[in-house]
């Protein structure tokens, strides 16, 4: 699966690992939701995802994860909207456009979820 993570105590949670490998691979100037992820790695919900990415995703482009309706994650909106900009993730004022920016997930073609 790429490269091992760790959370300085040992291996990462099986699940934690599988959703930080899946927004590894969200494209530059594309984004999932909280419950995208959850969809595509078929566990877990939108709350799960986001304890995953708050405990372990500073390494990862945690800024590519938003909220259902394009606001960024709680506590993060400055540093993320800088992400955005940076990599032309399209914006509705202070949200990303998800009709535009949402990605649709790895194909089989891909490796699919968890491949690579």
């Amino acid at each position: 699966m790429g490269r091992a993570r760790s959370n300085g105590a040992g291996d990462l949670p099986e699940f934690a690992e599988i959703v930080l490998d899946l927004v590894d691979r969200v494209p530059p100037g594309r984004v999932l939701s909280y419950g995208d992820v959850a969809e595509l790695v078929e566990r877990g919900g939108p709350r799960q995802v986001g304890q995953v990415l708050g405990r372990y995703g500073s390494l990862t482009c945690w800024w590519r994860v938003v909220m259902a309706d394009g606001s960024p994650p709680p506590g993060h909106e400055d540093r993320a909207r800088a992400r955005w900009d940076a990599e032309g993730i399209p914006r509705r004022g202070g949200r990303v456009d998800m009709g535009r920016a949402r990605w649709s997930g790895p194909t089989p073609a891909d490796g699919g979820v968890g491949g690579s």
